[in-house]
């Protein structure tokens, strides 16, 4: 790993050419999303940019993260909206009393990270804060396919929203449709786009300026009507941007007057709840993917989030939160450290200044359409798998949080989401409401230093997400580097929110050095093959492999190789393959080992369980794969089949300075595999006629080379027992030739 790049001012001039390349990137891709996230919020326009500019420059500033961008995001639009209707009284005050209560939850925020309470976001239940985002993803979908649809729902339910947009679909405005329909196939398929030019700009960019041509060609300048199946449309200047010729006549200052009212509070309350649950997730995603493994100091950030929240407040900005999108691609486009972030910011007010004219030639349905690609994404059919696949019980939390934040507001969803955890958690552990408790706070959980430095930390009674405060003060005791044995065999109930903590903890010890292994949970049982999912103790039960377990035993005992079913948390040395990279692996299982001793190679397959994406937006995929060591110097290279599609793959390769390497004298080869790596000439060295024709007259994998080992799997999925067995048939032959070779 590189050194880490130097902090303060030394970090700013050391540093100042990648950081503000990245912060292009970043400030492109912000412009357009904090103008749309304003406007979904009901909000004015402008106040999305002075949140993303104070976000940018105040935060910068004073925060406990390294390379995290700040800004509006989607998770505010919701509790905007919400704080809207709520002190709505008539006399058009109304987003100026949400400013007020923008202020003062900036101000709590400041408190509670003074308190060193930063940590207080992790005791939210997991499954019960993706219900709230996912109800948030639907309000915002709700809200904005209206805007994209050119209809309008007067209703103030957001069910009601959903069933007018149905209702209404035959009065959609086709000239609306037609771009954002043109933007949708955009967000949709860019990243599939092979074509370079189209990746010059972020996706949001390319939505917005080519919305443009449209508003001229429909002349959206002049109130009018237009034909179409010789129906008439109106279409006019209502249906572009507006925002003021003069940033300063953007700034609006915060009412107090609903400060006594129960509504105000509400208000209050929901903002500091998901902007400091939502930041504090992000800043610890972000940290997972810093390529200098720095972490964030939760409770510093929550200061300087609230400082910048109390300042947007002021002037008539946007709650400030640390945005998961903003942070990858900055550090994904080579950004070291904080400036980044300031720089963005400067970049946004330089951008809004000189590019003003421009941006009231743009749609409003062309900002309403990337909303409603992104309300979607958070509540898309493949979120409910994703939370289904983590038990029974977990899509139930997620479920009835959605629907009672759906029917009341953000605040009662997720109040009423913990206690249906809570009371579920008492029913499945079926011990009295008082030794519930007990069994939390009063379990006897203790850490135990052994005489070789290493320590025992044993986790007993209930361990769900209400007592994670108390295993982080065990855990803070425990030096970074140490060995960790961590025992849950004396638990009655294990919950996912206390097994997120309980690995992000794993993760970050071994990245100091430190070798932690979790253990004794083979006599619990769960609802799900997740290895995080919720798991119950049960007397007398014994874990029993399953049938492909017992397949993958017998072969081992066959063919005298290792086997082992338990999870092995140790993946460092996955992560030195580019498709790990930036891909954080959970766990390996069903790891079976063996050894080609004729030829000093040996291997290891094993299932493995990755995320793709971060924080509250990543998906979990597991596939199975081999590692052949090959105990030789070989190109770093990655190969996979040519013209794959699947998200999957990544494609970000070619735009880094790889490209696809053909053989002129072997089309064949050429058209089938897509064959990529930095050291063309040793690649090309490397792949002499025999290994190509190898590769061409066998089962086509992805393949990649660290340079001394590779990897090889075929689908993301799991192999069945002769798929393995033909993992190991092809790495014997692949083996034996590259032996021959040398």
């Amino acid at each position: 790993m590189e050194t880490a790049p130097k902090k303060g001012f030394q970090g700013l001039v050391e540093n100042w050419k990648s950081d503000l390349i990245a912060a292009v990137s970043v400030s492109l891709i912000a412009l357009p999303l904090s103008l749309g996230i304003a406007l979904a919020a009901g909000a004015p326009a402008m106040s999305g940019i002075l949140s993303a500019v104070v976000g940018g420059i105040v935060t910068t500033l004073y925060r406990g993260g390294h390379i995290s961008v700040n800004g509006p995001a989607k998770g505010v639009i919701a509790v905007i909206l919400l704080g809207i209707a709520l002190m709505d009284d008539g006399t058009g005050q109304a987003f100026n009393y949400v400013l007020a209560a923008v202020v003062v939850s900036g101000a709590i925020q400041v408190l509670l990270g003074v308190l060193k309470l930063g940590r207080l976001a992790d005791i939210f239940h997991s499954s019960v804060i993706h219900g709230l985002l996912a109800a948030i993803g639907i309000i915002i979908f709700a809200k904005q396919i209206h805007v994209a649809l050119g209809t309008h729902s007067d209703s103030p339910s957001i069910v009601q929203n959903l069933i007018d947009a149905v209702v209404y679909l035959p009065q959609a405005n086709p000239f609306v449709v037609i771009i954002a329909m043109t933007g949708l196939l955009l967000l949709l398929f860019q990243s599939k786009i092979s074509n370079r030019f189209f990746h010059i700009l972020p996706a949001p960019m390319w939505v917005v300026m080519l919305s443009i041509p449209f508003v001229y060609f429909f002349n959206f300048f002049d109130q009018h009507t237009l034909s179409f199946f010789g129906k008439a449309y109106e279409v006019g200047p209502t249906l572009l941007l507006d925002i003021p010729d003069n940033i300063m006549d953007s700034i609006l200052h915060p009412n107090f007057g609903k400060i006594n009212t129960l509504e105000f509070w509400t208000t209050v309350v929901s903002i500091l709840i998901i902007t400091s649950i939502e930041s504090l997730a992000i800043a610890k995603a972000v940290d997972k993917i810093d390529p200098y493994k720095r972490k964030t100091d939760l409770n510093k950030d929550l200061i300087g989030i609230g400082m910048s929240t109390v300042v947007a407040g002021l002037i008539g900005g946007l709650p400030i939160i640390a945005v998961i999108i903003r942070s990858t691609v900055n550090i994904h486009n080579g950004a070291k450290t904080k400036w980044s972030n300031m720089y963005q910011g400067l970049l946004l007010l330089l951008f809004i200044v000189v590019l003003s004219p421009v941006m009231r030639l743009v749609p409003l349905c062309a900002f309403a359409i990337l909303l409603v690609y992104t309300g979607f994404k958070l509540a898309s059919p493949a979120v409910f798998k994703q939370v289904y696949n983590q038990g029974t019980e977990q899509l139930i939390f997620f479920v009835a949080t959605m629907v009672l934040t759906l029917y009341t507001n953000l605040l009662i969803g997720l109040l009423g989401g913990l206690v249906l955890a809570m009371i579920s958690h008492m029913l499945l552990a079926r011990v009295p409401i008082p030794q519930f408790f007990k069994m939390i706070y009063k379990s006897g959980s203790n850490l135990v230093t052994n005489s070789d430095g290493s320590y025992d930390l044993n986790i007993k009674g209930i361990a769900n997400f209400l007592g994670i405060l108390k295993v982080d003060k065990l855990v803070a005791q425990i030096p970074s580097g140490a060995d960790v044995n961590i025992d849950l065999s004396e638990t009655k109930l294990v919950g996912i929110t206390y097994m997120d903590f309980l690995v992000d903890y794993l993760k970050t010890q071994n990245d100091t050095g430190g070798k932690v292994v979790i253990n004794g949970l083979d006599a619990h049982v769960s609802s799900s093959t997740y290895n995080r999912a919720l798991k119950i103790s049960l007397n007398n039960t014994v874990a029993k492999l399953s049938p492909r377990q017992t397949r993958l035993q017998n072969l081992a005992n066959e063919r005298d190789y290792q086997y082992a079913n338990q999870v092995n948390w140790n993946t460092t040395y996955l992560k030195n393959f580019h498709f790990f990279e930036v891909r954080p692996i959970e766990r390996k299982t069903n790891c079976l080992k063996g050894k080609f001793k004729d030829l000093d190679v040996s291997w290891e397959i094993a299932d493995v369980t990755f995320n793709e994406g971060q924080a509250f937006t990543a998906e979990t995929f597991n596939t199975t794969l081999m590692v052949l060591t090959l105990n030789k110097k070989i190109p770093v290279f990655t190969m996979e089949k040519e013209g794959v599609l699947e998200k999957i793959f990544d494609r970000v390769m070619a735009f880094t300075g790889y490209k696809d390497i053909d053989f002129e004298m072997y089309p064949d080869f050429s058209k089938k595999f897509l064959l990529m790596g930095n050291n063309e000439s040793e690649i090309r060295s490397f792949f002499t006629p025999e290994i190509i024709r190898f590769f061409e007259n066998h089962q086509i994998y992805h393949i990649e080379s660290n340079g001394e080992a590779l990897v090889i799997f075929d689908k993301i999925k799991l192999a069945r027992t002769d798929e393995t067995m033909a993992f190991i048939e092809y790495a014997a032959a692949l083996a034996k030739l590259l032996k021959e070779k040398s």
